[in-house]
């Protein structure tokens, strides 16, 4: 047995998840044994539970899903979208003990012991998640060691604030490595029983070079790539202008990541200094640095977009996307200089989801055309991207 899973609550072991606010949601402990505080968050996802717990862009906040249950599948060694699990905690309706799917090789409770990962379940979410929407996202905290009121919100009260926080420091790699086109990570989806065997890696890579700035990078973006047959470099969040255009890339990824964008200024920096020099392209926090670098500046959403199923126009196409997010910040629209463009809208509330600015050849989207978990109408961005290097 792992070491981790001696952590396993019993089932009726008492939990309480409580925020800055006051107010308390009990419930019973899941996964391990432990407190953690964070910024508390939804995500409407109907599945990808593993993919949400293994996003970087969750780093410092505790994950309300609001589907009702979690864990019915299982989890596999393939759906990891990082090498950790990186939330601070996990809030789930009904936990499914069982993982009725082929491709299951742990239930997730399993999983949640062992990586650390403290949870708790039989929360009411939809009265949490209401609260959360018109409260705002907040501070919050889950305990399974000492399940009182008075601790566990002193302990909500305690945490950090997601404003001014860098946490892309925290998630970005060490040093730079070449994404390898003969590992498997590399795996396209969907995967069947029929073809699981018969999986061949993508056509000779061609000459173009991505250098990826990883600010929590995830899997799925750079098997895309992978797929476009794109040689990959990955470097971490710190990584200067100069020794990007060193590694002669013929476009520069700019990555999803957590906290507040205005915070990482080394990356606006060097964004600014890299603008015209080279194709770029941004997904999530990456579009917010961009959109920083180029004159803009940014602001925190009420409660966020989290999930799979949000609504962005195209504007000039007009056709409607249905989308994967994972954000907190927005950039402000009027704050963009002449030049700029806004490309894409979220329909629910109006905020920026795209920007292009043309004559520097960059591009970026708030949204997750790589999903993971979700749909994958957006995913002709990466198509964009190459163009955008071969022009």
């Amino acid at each position: 047995m792992h070491p981790s899973l001696v952590t396993r609550q019993s089932s009726v072991q008492s939990c309480l998840l409580a925020l800055a606010d006051g107010t308390v949601w009990p419930g019973r402990a899941y996964g391990s044994i432990g407190e953690r505080t964070g910024e508390v968050v939804f995500n409407t996802s109907l599945t990808g539970y593993q993919e949400i717990l293994t996003d970087p862009s969750y780093h410092g906040q505790i994950v309300v899903m609001t589907a009702p249950h979690i864990g019915n599948y299982g989890t596999n060694p393939d759906d990891d979208e990082s090498a950790r699990a990186w939330l601070s905690g996990f809030v789930v309706r009904d936990a499914s003990p069982i993982r009725s799917n082929w491709r299951s090789t742990q239930t997730l409770d399993d999983y949640l012991c062992e990586r650390g990962i403290v949870a708790i379940s039989d929360v009411d979410t939809r009265a949490l998640v209401r609260h959360i929407r018109t409260h705002g996202a907040m501070n919050a905290a889950i305990s399974s060691v000492d399940p009182t009121p008075d601790h566990v919100v002193a302990l909500a009260r305690s945490a950090s604030d997601m404003n001014g926080l860098d946490l892309a420091k925290d998630v970005t790699c060490r040093e730079a490595y070449d994404w390898k086109l003969e590992d498997r990570s590399w795996k396209l989806e969907p995967l069947t029983p029929a073809n699981l065997s018969n999986v061949q890696p993508p056509r000779e890579a061609s000459n173009l070079h991505v250098v990826a700035v990883d600010f929590g990078i995830k899997h799925n973006i750079l098997r895309l790539l992978a797929e476009k047959n794109c040689r990959i470099t990955i470097v971490p969040a710190t990584t200067s202008a100069q020794d990007v255009l060193a590694l002669k890339p013929d476009g520069v990824f700019l990555s999803n990541g957590p906290g507040d964008p205005a915070a990482v200024t080394y990356a606006i920096d060097t964004i600014k200094q890299l603008l015209g020099y080279v194709p770029m392209f941004g997904i999530c926090l990456g579009h917010q640095l961009l959109g920083l670098a180029l004159g803009g500046s940014t602001y925190k959403l009420k409660f966020g977009h989290r999930g799979g199923n949000q609504p962005v126009k195209h504007l000039s196409s007009g056709h409607i996307e249905i989308s994967s997010h994972n954000h907190g910040f927005a950039v402000r629209a009027e704050s963009l200089p002449a030049g700029v463009e806004v490309t894409h809208v979220n329909l629910n509330d109006g905020c920026v989801e795209g920007l292009s600015a043309p004559s520097l050849r960059a591009f970026s989207v708030q949204y997750h055309p790589e999903a993971a978990p979700g749909p994958h109408d957006a995913r002709y961005l990466f198509d964009q991207f190459i163009d955008l290097m071969k022009a």
